[in-house]
């Protein structure tokens, strides 16, 4: 059976534009992605989106300030519970979730798949234990300490072992943020994630309001742009016209 892969939009923010772009202003509408791999030895999803909790009175799940900054669409069916289902797969069959990094809308919906290990990398999930760097980065133990199993990473890391699944460290907007590289029959492609937004951050090099580190933010960018200049087609983590392109379950994409 080859790679399979998926993708969901798992809810809808809108928030300031500035916020993700230095220098832009006005609001940007975006979509919070969610994508399941299908891999002969197991399923994989790479990071779970929205927490259901966050459609009734958002302040009590992520702060006043957050939720005066970003307005949700986040319908009923929309969680990525829900999304699997619709194409006849069960939560509690997952095998792993693959975190990017532990910000509320790529870890939110931990919760919904309760028997999966999740895969993360050491640094992210240390800086998710230590009241300081849990301010400083705007992280929310509620979504993410769950009691899942954990395989914490220190650097690259093949998932299964033949290369068609492999774990990307692209730190710099947190201290432990990964994308992820997929061998498909059509090619390589990177679900970069946060680490690039959207493809003006790429081209641009126009990074968030806030980063963990700039320096290794730029550097992970460099490490992108060599393999979209080798190949590999880029997933870019936010970028509503560059998601207009892409299938959404229960298309597979090639």
């Amino acid at each position: 059976m080859p790679l399979t892969l998926h993708a969901f939009t798992c809810g809808i923010i809108t928030g300031p534009k500035g916020h993700m772009m230095v220098g832009e202003e006005g609001e940007i509408t975006f979509p919070v992605p969610a994508y399941l791999i299908e891999h002969p030895k197991g399923r994989v999803l790479f990071d779970t989106g929205l927490h259901p909790a966050l459609r009734h009175q958002p302040e009590n799940r992520f702060g006043a300030r957050r939720a005066a900054m970003f307005k949700l669409d986040f319908p009923d069916g929309a969680e990525v519970s829900a999304r699997l289902e619709a194409i006849d797969r069960d939560p509690g069959k997952i095998d792993l979730i693959v975190a990017s990094h532990l910000h509320f809308d790529h870890c939110g919906g931990f919760a919904l798949v309760p028997n999966a290990t999740l895969v993360v990398q050491r640094r992210e999930w240390q800086a998710g234990q230590e009241a300081e760097a849990i301010e400083r980065h705007g992280f929310f133990k509620i979504d993410f300490d769950l009691g899942h199993k954990l395989r914490l990473l220190d650097g690259e890391h093949d998932v299964f072992g033949d290369g068609s699944v492999v774990c990307l460290p692209t730190h710099g907007h947190t201290p432990g943020h990964q994308s992820l590289k997929l061998k498909l029959d059509s090619g390589d492609v990177v679900l970069t994630a946060d680490c690039c937004y959207f493809c003006e951050t790429l081209k641009q090099r126009r990074l968030p309001y806030m980063v963990h580190d700039r320096e290794q933010f730029l550097a992970s960018l460099d490490k992108l742009e060599a393999l979209e200049r080798g190949g590999a087609r880029l997933y870019f983590g936010h970028d509503p016209e560059f998601w207009k392109t892409v299938p959404q379950a229960p298309a597979v994409i090639a």
